[in-house]
């Protein structure tokens, strides 16, 4: 029973403390250098707890590791899950097509749609490069919608640092 307790606080404890880690590596990249420390200081106060007594039990058992194992896989799948659902993030959305077609629908949804005349390599068909940028709620929503109207699409998503002025459309 003791090892049951303590296979399941290590277990708990290492989802919260890869969680936050995870999450505090995202907003390092964002450049929230601030919230960043703070929660890395909290980070490794919870690690450094739950490793020592990890480490100092008199328990020999392969469970441990296994518990220690599954809440670092864990606790990196829940803070990816909290990042992608608490930080904003924006895309650059390109996509190059010969179905003009695709602006009017895109206008029409409310995206703001640059428009380029392209030329491929070997092409001497009316191609177009679009370019939109777009937050990460818009993301999947865009994706489909491209998809469904035109399969061929050459499409490039980037995520973008810093915008200034511009039109977004907050679907």
């Amino acid at each position: 029973m003791e090892l049951l307790f303590l296979c399941i606080k290590i277990f708990c404890v290492r989802i919260l403390d890869v969680s936050l880690g995870t999450f505090r590596t995202v907003i390092t990249v964002k450049g929230k250098s601030l919230y960043a420390s703070l929660i890395g200081f909290v980070e490794v106060f919870v690690w450094f707890i739950i490793v020592r007594e990890a480490l100092n039990t008199d328990i020999d058992s392969i469970w441990i590791a296994i518990s220690y194992s599954l809440g670092f896989a864990t606790g990196t799948y829940i803070g990816s899950f909290i990042s992608n659902k608490f930080i904003k993030s924006n895309f650059s959305y390109e996509i190059i097509t010969s179905n003009y077609e695709l602006v009017n629908i895109l206008r029409e949804k409310g995206y703001a749609v640059t428009v380029f005349n392209v030329k491929g390599k070997d092409d001497n068909n009316d191609k177009y490069m679009l370019l939109l940028e777009i937050n990460n709620n818009s993301l999947n929503l865009l994706k489909n919608m491209v998809k469904k109207i035109d399969k061929q699409a050459f499409v490039i998503v980037t995520e973008t640092k810093f915008v200034q002025n511009g039109y977004f459309n907050n679907l």
